[in-house]
């Protein structure tokens, strides 16, 4: 057990996380919404059309109801269909969804409290140590394998 396993945590974990999460995760989610719609109207050839500024999170309850155009100016000329935009947003939610769960794995494997702790990679050890160095405290590093008892004998 590592020294750093003993220590008493004295923050309990508590809603400053969570909270930093979702407000971290609901901007990008909307900017979703954008997204699709946009591609929705890229994909039937009216062209990549984005909101203006002012109406980019006012738009996105207009555009979940239906209205494919909403917050367009101006809006797209073969606007794409109520039924392709949603096809288009929920793919772009689905694909950021994906690459969220993707880095959450990556940094619990890095940081969480499954990640190995304490042990050097072989690579590390040798570049921390050097060849030369192991071969030359063998013995105490692998007493089990390099004792004197167990040195090898030639005939």
């Amino acid at each position: 057990m590592l020294q750093t396993d003993r220590r008493h945590d004295p923050y309990p974990s508590t809603w400053e996380i969570p909270v930093a999460l979702l407000a971290a995760t609901l901007p990008a989610a909307a900017l979703g919404v954008q997204a699709g719609r946009s591609l929705a109207h890229w994909a039937t050839g009216a062209g990549w059309h984005w909101p203006t500024p002012r109406s980019l999170f006012t738009s996105i309850p207009a555009i979940l109801t239906g209205h494919p155009a909403a917050g367009l100016d101006p809006p797209p000329a073969p606007a794409a269909t109520a039924s392709a935009v949603i096809g288009w947003i929920i793919a772009t939610e689905t694909v950021f969804l994906l690459g969220l769960a993707t880095l959450a794995a990556l940094v619990l494997r890095r940081w969480g409290p499954g990640r190995m702790k304490g042990m050097a990679t072989p690579a590390e050890a040798a570049s921390t140590l050097g060849v030369r160095r192991l071969r030359a405290h063998r013995r105490i590093i692998r007493p089990d394998l390099h004792s004197a008892r167990h040195q090898r004998r030639t005939p």
